[in-house]
């Protein structure tokens, strides 16, 4: 397992989907209540970007295309959405953000 450097963890803003690229992995990042937290960049639903069309309000994802949500923190399916948002573990260390990927995170779209 390895974990990269993203950014200066200052560079994320509160409650905003902000898209990364880490050693060719596609990621992107938000922050709530001081935490952060990484998925894939793509709605689970229909490969959406969710830099594009996600929206980040107390603690919830809302993928405005078709309006699946869910819970940031544990990427756990709210409302009318029927599969869970993958997660990478990170973590803050001297200002910086890292991710831990061993592997990139994908969904199986029908």
């Amino acid at each position: 397992m390895a974990w990269k450097r993203v950014c200066a963890a200052s560079s994320v803003p509160d409650n905003a989907l902000v898209k990364f690229d880490v050693d060719g992995v596609a990621i992107v990042v938000a922050k709530v209540a001081g935490e952060f937290y990484a998925y894939p960049p793509l709605c689970p639903h229909m490969a959406e970007p969710l830099e594009v069309s996600g929206v980040c309000s107390e603690g919830v994802i809302t993928c405005t295309k078709h309006l699946w949500q869910w819970d940031m923190r544990s990427g756990a399916e709210q409302g009318v959405a029927e599969r869970p948002l993958l997660l990478y573990p990170t973590k803050c260390e001297a200002g910086d953000l890292l991710v831990e990927i061993e592997h990139e995170l994908a969904y199986d779209y029908e």
